[in-house]
């Protein structure tokens, strides 16, 4: 029987990658948060946060540091990660914020995923961070159910203003590097 073989890369974006992680974005995004809000309200966030600009600006910011995700040559995720950023409910020091993790649809269940997270794991532990932090939306039982498996704990929660009349609640997620591995 032959086994699938398949062939992933990380590698850190340049600002030369914004197109990439506007187009995964953008896709990501949508189908992640489909459910959370009217297409209006949610195509307005999008465009206002996956534009040539808006992405230009965060991937030229020194402390954002993007990730991309290749499988067999294609892009199909992102990552952005910021060291050393506090959060309210975590007395630890020196902990990273997990800002933005994203897949295309057609290519969950394979563990590509589950790479990504990883290699952020690996990256902020190899950067003296303690723990890694993220916010993700209460709707989204997909991304609550693979950060718990990753070992992070639900800390807290807040409303993720969407656009100014439209909030999402947004649980806050942690993983402790001292008291969890990643599996």
């Amino acid at each position: 029987m032959r086994k699938n073989v398949y062939m992933t890369s990380i590698i850190r974006a340049t600002e030369k990658d914004y197109i990439t992680i506007i187009n995964i974005g953008k896709e990501s995004v949508t189908e992640a948060h489909k459910d959370s809000c009217d297409s209006e309200i949610l195509n307005e966030f999008i465009e206002r946060n996956y534009n040539d600009d808006a992405i230009k600006k965060e991937l030229s910011e020194q402390n954002n540091i993007y990730y991309i995700i290749n499988y067999n040559d294609q892009p199909i995720g992102f990552s952005k990660i910021i060291f050393n950023v506090t959060h309210p409910n975590i007395a630890r020091k020196n902990i990273a914020k997990l800002d933005r993790i994203y897949l295309l649809k057609e290519f969950h269940g394979i563990k590509l995923g589950f790479e990504l997270l990883k290699f952020n794991i690996e990256l902020s532990k190899s950067n003296n961070q303690s723990g890694l932090w993220l916010f993700t939306w209460t709707g989204n039982k997909r991304a609550i159910d693979f950060y718990l498996n990753a070992g992070f704990t639900i800390i807290g929660s807040h409303n993720f203003h969407v656009a100014k009349t439209h909030y999402n609640p947004n649980h806050h997620m942690f993983l402790d590097f001292s008291k969890n591995e990643s599996k």
